[in-house]
């Protein structure tokens, strides 16, 4: 397995701001996932988006880091919505029940078609 180095950058769309992620999603995410969810925030966004259509791999650390950006998006009463989920880490949010606290969309534009 080729190793891709995680990177995020932030773009707005349509009212959302969407953190587009690429790369791998583990422990040396942290940093720069934070950095850009805390960039943002400062915007004041009901909804933040991450984008996972670029994402090569998440182990148990990026979903951990999944998860506390959902409480610190909870806690501030903002939604956070997905998309871009292949079919594997589809069910491993099924599996470890995320898709139960955020709303899982296909691809960019259902998401856009149904936050209109």
């Amino acid at each position: 397995m080729i190793n891709v180095p995680f990177s995020a950058q932030i773009r707005q769309q349509t009212g959302l701001s969407i953190i587009d992620l690429h790369g791998e999603v583990n422990n040396l995410a942290d940093q720069q996932l934070n950095e850009a969810y805390q960039e943002v925030v400062r915007e004041d966004p009901k909804t933040i988006v991450l984008n996972f259509s670029n994402v090569t791999y998440i182990n148990s650390t990026g979903i951990a880091l999944i998860v506390g950006l959902l409480a610190e998006a909870h806690k501030a009463h903002r939604r956070l919505v997905v998309y871009g989920l292949s079919d594997h880490y589809l069910e491993i949010f099924n599996i470890t029940r995320l898709s139960d606290f955020m709303t899982i969309y296909a691809d960019e534009t259902s998401l856009l078609s149904e936050l209109k």
